[in-house]
């Protein structure tokens, strides 16, 4: 077999794993796939006869290149027009990954509201944390990904984890409650029923749109069941000009809403205690590209 093929072979076999570990630090697939392009374009200049561990070494340019990548996009960040919310992404683990705890803990890590909370830590907690937490690394390993010393990712890990666990939203529901809930928030957004929605809301619920500035949506974050009830009244949640399916994007349900053929939003409510805790909605049509042509998946 030639050279050149056992070498895009023995990467293929860990792009899935590397577009994994960019997406988490990124909250962007288009950011996560440039950095994984990068990583191939070094993967094949690099003398592999050096490389004892093709995965290690992969994994550490890609979390590299995601850090240098994630420290530019925290300006940009700070000029986004309106809420940030991460790109939204398909989600399918695979027949690789079973319907158990770690099913569980992968769309976790790559839930909507977890990637919120990532982005309030500095680039080298995200990536300790989401080496450490979502993929499993050993703390050594970490510590040479990150050219640093074993006890200093610890310090990292474990600031990094109790920042998450203080801000990290919980939202355990069973799948049929969360799909009888939903139904019912469409049928009373898309009737203007306040009462309805009032019934189906938080007292302290919150909806966060990302526009971008490039679509209609709140500017800020809306706070509180009568206004965001009012809100959602108000403007119909589509009503029926929209077509509606649902898909897992981000490990959990969320609903599509297409006009024309084209995607419009994507919306995903976080629920718990038979209340509809958040509602993210993404407008911003830079970040729907991918959903809307059935991927990217993750």
């Amino acid at each position: 077999m030639a050279a050149d093929t056992v070498s895009t072979d023995a990467f293929e076999a860990h792009r899935p794993l590397l577009t994994g570990v960019a997406y988490r630090m990124l909250g962007r697939y288009a950011d996560a796939e440039d950095v994984v392009q990068e990583a191939w374009l070094r993967w094949s200049a690099a003398d592999r006869a050096e490389v004892r561990e093709p995965r290690a070494f992969l994994v550490r340019i890609t979390t590299r290149l995601a850090i240098d990548r994630l420290r530019q996009a925290q300006t940009r960040r700070e000029s986004y027009v309106g809420p940030w919310l991460p790109e939204p992404v398909v989600t399918d683990f695979g027949p690789t990954v079973p319907d158990t705890a770690e099913r569980a803990l992968l769309a976790d890590s790559v839930s909507l509201a977890v990637l919120v909370v990532l982005e309030s830590l500095s680039p080298l907690e995200r990536a300790v944390f989401v080496l450490r937490e979502a993929f499993g690394f050993p703390f050594a390993e970490i510590a040479t990904t990150l050219e640093r010393s074993e006890s200093a990712v610890r310090q990292l890990a474990g600031r990094a984890r109790r920042h998450v666990e203080e801000r990290r939203p919980r939202y355990d529901v069973d799948p049929a409650e969360r799909r009888d809930i939903t139904e019912r928030f469409l049928a009373a957004a898309g009737g203007g029923d306040l009462k309805e929605l009032l019934a189906l809301l938080a007292p302290d619920v919150r909806l966060v749109g990302d526009s971008g500035g490039k679509a209609k949506a709140p500017r800020r974050v809306v706070e509180g069941a009568d206004k965001v009830g009012r809100f959602l009244a108000a403007t119909g949640g589509g009503g029926g000009m929209y077509d509606i399916t649902v898909i897992e994007v981000n490990g959990a349900p969320a609903v599509l809403f297409r006009a024309d053929g084209k995607l419009d939003n994507v919306l995903q409510l976080e629920i718990a205690d038979g209340r509809v805790q958040q509602i993210h909605i993404i407008r911003n049509p830079d970040k729907l590209g991918g959903v809307a042509a059935g991927g990217p998946t993750l």
